[in-house]
């Protein structure tokens, strides 16, 4: 009988993820300069945040049984409605935006570029409120572009808009 259920087995994986990844952070060495953000703060708070999910996801109860490998993904290709929304593609399509969003990043500038990314896949995954992917959207790209910018001091792509 197994004693782990699979919340706790992903959890304690991505709790070792995280405790690699964070000594690798405070391996970052310090800039000389006296900064109040220094190059190891991003690093070491991503590490910090992962841990705390990782640790979550490992006193979460699963919502329901896993079915059999067979039925689950029948279920899968039949409910995602077809060839475009198959897992596999679904892999495709997400590989193929990111690409594209790495090649429109300098040209379109990282603003622009990140809110169709963010929309386009909720879209694609099939979240249909075009006000709300829009707001939330926007909202966290620019939260994002402006504490690197203007906190963080990162100089991030302006594109065509004019900041």
């Amino acid at each position: 009988m197994n004693k782990f259920n699979i919340n706790q087995k992903i959890g304690v994986i991505l709790a070792l993820f995280s405790l690699g990844y964070l000594w690798m952070a405070f391996q970052i060495p310090e800039f000389s300069l006296p900064r109040p953000i220094d190059s190891d703060a991003f690093p070491k708070a991503l590490g910090s945040a992962l841990l705390l999910l990782a640790i979550l996801l490992f006193f979460e109860k699963p919502k329901h049984k896993v079915q059999d490998d067979d039925e689950a993904q029948d279920d899968i290709i039949e409910e995602s409605g077809g060839f475009w929304t198959s897992p596999r593609m679904r892999v495709v399509v997400t590989s193929v935006a990111i690409v594209t969003y790495a090649f429109a990043l300098q040209p379109v500038g990282f603003v622009l570029s990140s809110i169709l990314l963010c929309c386009g896949l909720a879209y694609y995954y099939g979240y249909r409120n075009h006000k709300v992917n829009l707001l939330a959207s926007s909202g966290v790209v620019l939260a994002l572009y402006f504490m690197m910018s203007y906190v963080m001091d990162v100089y991030l792509p302006t594109g065509i808009l004019p900041f």
